[in-house]
């Protein structure tokens, strides 16, 4: 078992166990295992599904076949090999590593994070921590790169064991217990438990909204005076009643959507009401906010007025004004997430306007307008669309101009009735609010312009620094897929040396400071 240090289970040479034997065939399925189960995989989570019941020689061989075929006759993985234990492991590890660099074979580090995977075990000792954080990041950000790409069930699955193993250590204290067990064993086991409760508590929830709605449905709606009908008589369409904070977006009569074979993906918002976010507890908004963009508070405070007095969040159309790098795109996403709406963000430069509000379902590529798309994937009726740098959009009109049909969809009287050329009926679109972003005013028509509201947005100085370097680093472990309490604060000799290189201005030059200053620490960081 790996992990066993004792000597008395260590094979006495490495003749032991024949390496040739185990590299035909065990390569190949590592690479491309033989079970459907675990294919379009990356490694580490193959190796770490494969584990998860019983860390054996069989999942031991198929990475030591693969290291073979990489890199043959390494001496640290032939005595690997022939006594899996910490030692022999760790010292694999470190020289992958060190080829990885040597050779430029990035491939050559994901192996030696499996071998870590397969090596490391519990209680974790404090000397081995450090491997057990890069494994654990490098699960998490795996998983974060393949996750949109998964089904609901393999994701469950994959939750279980990755963010169980990362939170093994904390779980497992270092003498807890004298005998020592692979890691990855009981990864699936408290990952089941750290969410055991909150999907009991879906559950409850999810029974209680089934029953109020089928009470809903089951109440007399029809007055006592209606004469009866007799049974035989076709029964003309009622119109249900919606719930409050609730809207039905599209209205398309049964007997055509079966002819609509495009509209699958969205089909759930049709004929549905959907929700409104409500505009609560708009004060932590604000401070929140007004934390991560002190030199944006008075834009804060314009913005958030929108909402005062609204049951429903509903802004009206903004355009964000500044130079590049000052943060705009950022703080419209951060409104959005602290708001709780869904958020679709549509690249200006990369848009036409033919696309964003629907093709005609003539054509094979047949699709309903951004909005709808943005509603359909929030599952709100009330999501917030970003248009980034709204002033690059292109200006050719033989497919439509961007800037142009957005103007009905900014227009009030028209976005409660938007005629969608792909669904060929109105839509209700009167709650979808739009933010744009634009380096300069310039370009812009002036059509499009009286209908948004226009902001100067402020660069950030000097004296904001402090406040700005919490989130940034908050949004650099995002982006690595870790989080971000697992990146340690900034120091002061780290702040002046960041100082030095940012009087102010672009968050986006500051952000590639505190950037190469991580990258700067993580390479002097002592090593294991």
């Amino acid at each position: 078992m790996i992990g066993n240090d004792d000597d008395g289970d260590v094979p006495p040479s490495p003749d032991a166990v024949d390496l040739d034997a185990t590299v035909d065939g065990a390569a190949a399925d590592s690479a491309d295992s033989d079970q459907e189960h675990f294919q379009g995989l990356p490694r580490l989570l193959r190796y770490a599904m494969l584990a998860r019941d019983n860390v054996d020689d069989t999942v031991v061989h198929r990475l030591i076949a693969e290291i073979d075929e990489l890199s043959p006759k390494l001496p640290q993985n032939a005595d690997w090999a022939a006594a899996q234990n910490s030692e022999t492991g760790f010292a694999l590890a470190a020289e992958l590593d060190q080829l990885a660099v040597v050779r430029d074979l990035p491939l050559l580090r994901s192996l030696s994070d499996c071998v870590r995977l397969l090596t490391l075990t519990l209680p974790c000792d404090p000397k081995r921590f450090g491997a057990y954080r890069r494994v654990a990041r490098a699960m998490i950000f795996a998983f974060r790169q393949i996750e949109a790409s998964l089904d609901d069930e393999r994701c469950a699955e994959l939750e279980r064991i990755v963010y169980g193993f990362a939170a093994l250590p904390a779980a497992i204290g270092a003498n807890d217990s004298a005998r020592s067990w692979p890691a990855i064993s009981s990864a699936a086991h408290l990952g089941e438990q750290s969410v055991r409760h909150r999907l009991r508590a879906v559950v409850v929830r999810t029974s209680q909204s089934v029953r109020r709605q089928i009470e809903r449905q089951t109440e007399p709606k029809k007055p006592k005076d209606t004469p009866s009908i007799d049974a035989t008589t076709p029964h003309p369409p009622v119109n249900e009643p919606i719930a409050p904070n609730h809207v039905i977006v599209a209205r398309i009569e049964q007997t055509e959507l079966k002819n609509l074979k495009f509209i699958e993906p969205f089909r759930h918002v049709l004929n549905n009401a959907l929700p409104l976010v409500e505009a609560t507890a708009l004060d932590r908004v604000r401070t929140t906010l007004a934390a991560e963009f002190p030199y944006a508070v008075e834009v804060v405070d314009f913005m958030l007025t929108d909402l005062i007095g609204r049951p429903t969040i509903r802004l009206r159309p903004l355009l964000l004004v500044e130079a590049p790098g000052s943060g705009k795109s950022r703080f419209a996403r951060r409104l959005g997430e602290l708001l709780g709406v869904a958020i679709w963000r549509t690249d200006a430069s990369q848009s036409d306007g033919n696309v964003f509000a629907g093709t005609d379902r003539r054509w094979n590529s047949a699709e309903p307008c951004h909005p709808l798309l943005a509603i359909a994937r929030g599952k709100i009726a009330n999501p917030i669309v970003i248009i980034d740098e709204i002033e690059k959009a292109g200006t050719r009109s033989d497919n439509g101009r961007l800037w142009d049909c957005l103007l009905g969809l900014l227009e009030p009287e028209t976005n409660a009735r938007y005629p969608d050329p792909a669904l060929q009926t109105p839509l209700d679109l009167s709650h979808v609010s739009y933010v744009a972003t634009a380096n300069t005013l310039d370009p812009l028509p002036s059509p499009l312009l009286d209908r948004l509201r226009i902001i100067a947005f402020p660069k950030p100085t000097l004296d904001d620094l402090n406040a700005l370097l919490p989130g940034l680093i908050e949004a650099i472990a995002e982006d690595r897929g870790v989080d971000g309490r697992w990146i340690a604060p900034l120091d002061a000799h780290d702040c002046a040396a960041i100082a030095a290189v940012w009087p102010g201005g672009s968050v986006r030059r500051l952000r590639r400071a505190v950037e190469f200053i991580l990258q700067q620490r993580d390479r002097t960081a002592p090593r294991h």
